[in-house]
């Protein structure tokens, strides 16, 4: 693992971002975008945040991702936002989330799936090697 600086994953960041932020305030009241496909964008925004800043293994870190994702629905049983300390509503409370759901965890897995697939077809011929 490197630490380099993609602009390619950068931009696909920022663009993830914005659409969640759309998704969060202008399409709030469109129950399946808001509920399912947030959450599986949501992967995707940690998947190419990551990729911004590191050459890493993309498997790897598609396993990784979904991890990272599980212990954070697990803390939202936990109401982990609330005693942590954060106020309902308040910006940290949204972004880590209030209420465990096993359908957020199959988004989670969708996401992974459907990156996993992606970077299998778009694998380079020679083993060993890892390009972006």
């Amino acid at each position: 693992m490197n630490i380099q600086f993609n602009l390619k994953y950068c931009i696909l960041t920022v663009l993830l971002f914005l659409t969640e932020v759309i998704i969060a305030t202008v399409l709030k009241d469109v129950f399946f975008i808001r509920a399912y496909l947030g959450d599986v964008i949501v992967v995707m925004l940690l998947y190419t945040f990551v990729k911004s800043f590191m050459v890493i293994d993309r498997t790897k870190l598609i396993l990784g991702v979904f991890i990272f994702s599980c212990l954070i629905e697990w803390a939202q049983y936990f109401n982990i936002a609330e005693k942590i300390g954060f106020q309902k509503g308040s910006l940290m409370y949204i972004v880590i989330g209030n209420s465990f759901s096993w359908i957020d965890i199959i988004c989670y897995a969708i996401c992974c799936l459907l990156l996993y697939a992606i970077v299998k077809l778009t694998e380079p011929k020679r083993r060993g090697v890892i390009e972006d």
